[in-house]
């Protein structure tokens, strides 16, 4: 994950019909994710679309 990524981890995604997921935009506020997220519904009714919350993965530190 980029930086400019963990700067913005509410994602709105898409899914697809495989069970895949699209990253359609990133917001740094959940409250910005959610008035997009109700946008893109009312402009695309066919579509399922999804707010999750992008965390950075922990990297664990072996010490020797």
């Amino acid at each position: 994950m980029t930086y400019s990524q963990q700067l913005r981890p509410w994602c709105v995604i898409r899914t697809l019909p495989n069970n895949m997921l699209i990253v359609v935009a990133r917001f740094r506020h959940r409250d910005d994710a959610v008035a997009y997220l109700q946008v893109l519904q009312n402009l695309v009714k066919d579509v399922a679309f999804m707010i999750i919350f992008d965390s950075p993965t922990v990297k664990s530190v072996s010490r020797e």
